[in-house]
Parts: C-alpha cells; sequence; structure tokens
C-alpha cells in the first residue's frame, strides 16, 4: 500500500508540471493525501492577503481536484474545504480499496469560520479514510495545519489542534497513518504530543533534513510529516525529488 502526501501550493509551480506529477505516479500509489486544493474561484477575495501574499486567480489551480481528478480517473476523490466551499484537503483512493468511513473533525475554529485580516488564518480540519486491507482496517488521515504569520513554532492555538488530533487518534478502532503540511519545526511541543502517543514520526527516523523545494527560499526547511501507528509496518519511506510545489511530496509505503 502506497500513500503520496503533497501540498500542491494550488498549483504556483505550474499546472502541467503538477499534472505531470500525477501521471507519472498514478500506476503505483494507492491514495494521494493532497494539501492547498481549490475546487472553484473566490472572486471577492481576488487582490486580498492570503497565507502573506496577494491572492490571484490567474496563477493558481482554481479547478485543481477537477483537474487532478480527471488526471486519476481510477480513483475516488473525496474533498473536505476548510475556507468556505472551495479550498481544502483531497484524498484521492483508488477505486479497488474499500472505503468503509470517510469524514473530518474541525482542529482550529469551526466550520464556516471566515478570519479577519488575511484570509490564511481560516479554519483548520483533519479529513480522515477508513480503508480495509489484507492487515485489518486502516485509518488514513490528511492535515494542513495553522498558518499564523509567526513561523512555526509552538502557539496556543497548534498546540490544542494537536489536542484535538490526538483526542480523534486515541479513539480511532485501527491503526492511523497521520500524514501532510503541519506548518511545524520537529522540535515542538505540537509536533512531539504525536509521539508521545506512540506513532512514529518518519521524518525523525529516517534523518530527513528538508522537505522544501529550491522554490521555497526561507530558512526553516521542515513542514511535511508522517506519522504511523506502531501496529503498521513500513516498508518504504522516502521525500521525492520532483518539484512540482514549494513542498516535497512523501512517498510512503506499508503492508
Amino acid at each position: 500500500m502506497k500513500i503520496v502526501s503533497l501540498n500542491t501550493w494550488g498549483g504556483l509551480a505550474g499546472k502541467d508540471l503538477l499534472l505531470s506529477f500525477f501521471e507519472k505516479y498514478r500506476n503505483e500509489v494507492d491514495i494521494f493525501c493532497l494539501q492547498e486544493i481549490w475546487a472553484g474561484p473566490y472572486k471577492k477575495l481576488d487582490g486580498q492577503v492570503v497565507g502573506g501574499r496577494n491572492l490571484e486567480h490567474d496563477k493558481i489551480m482554481i479547478n485543481g481536484k477537477q483537474e487532478i481528478s480527471r488526471i486519476l480517473p481510477n480513483y475516488t476523490a473525496y474533498f473536505r474545504p476548510h475556507l468556505m466551499d472551495h479550498y481544502g484537503l483531497l484524498m484521492l483512493i483508488k477505486k479497488d480499496l474499500e472505503v468503509l468511513e470517510e469524514g473530518e473533525v474541525f482542529v482550529h475554529k469551526e466550520k464556516g469560520h471566515i478570519p479577519e485580516g488575511d484570509v490564511g488564518h481560516h479554519a483548520r480540519n483533519i479529513q480522515y479514510i477508513k480503508i480495509d486491507t489484507e492487515k485489518g482496517s486502516r485509518t488514513v488521515i490528511n492535515f494542513h495545519g495553522l498558518w499564523n504569520g509567526k513561523g512555526k513554532g509552538d502557539s496556543e492555538d497548534r498546540l490544542l489542534q494537536s489536542d484535538k488530533i490526538v483526542d480523534f487518534i486515541k479513539k480511532a478502532s485501527s491503526p492511523v497513518v497521520l500524514c501532510g503540511d503541519f506548518n511545524l519545526l520537529p522540535e515542538t511541543e505540537s509536533l512531539n504530543k504525536f509521539e508521545k502517543i506512540g506513532l512514529r514520526n518518519l521524518i525523525k527516523e529516517n534523518n530527513i533534513k528538508s522537505t522544501r523545494t529550491s522554490l521555497y527560499t526561507k530558512p526553516e526547511k521542515y513542514a511535511d510529516y508522517i506519522f504511523t501507528s506502531k501496529d503498521i509496518k513500513v516498508e518504504d519511506f522516502k521525500v521525492l525529488p520532483e518539484e512540482v510545489s514549494d513542498h516535497n511530496a512523501l512517498l510512503l509505503d506499508f503492508e
């Protein structure tokens, strides 16, 4: 079973480049967990500050969900927005996998929250899918953590966000894979909370030094992580080399 986690950067690195990535990996990957996905325009936000930069619709894939789904016809798309109806998390699951349960839990603010000022301060959710495997059921969680414009350190909101995710994991009835763009540095307590409940931090275990491509010029080179329950046998884990975003894609192969 192979999972790829990728913050797509809304396609800012180039639509053709991003779509070619999915064409390359579609025959070997079972689940794609994607962040920063658009499913339609927010014209009233055009020119406003979003995540520290002005929103320009002509530079992003405003129909990314639909365009990526067309490249992956053998997958079922599950979209869970966290900013109004058209921006958020997307999971694509190969159709030969049995999905037992699918849903979301908001872990920062509430669904429908519209922030004041920078729109990047929107609500955050986790998206989850429980699948059946030969080893039993597994729960895969897709996450894009809080951005606050103040770096990737701990904050009261981030600690609470992690606590809510931990609560969800503790209640899960199957081993979990937690992946995504956490917007956190490795030494933060917000991140350490997942290790404290027994999850394996595959970035730490594999001594990964960066999850950002050359398109990201800031000094903090960590953002993306994959955690797994100890019951999950990891066959392979690596950072993929393709520069289709300012984030690297992470590939997990497990039993």
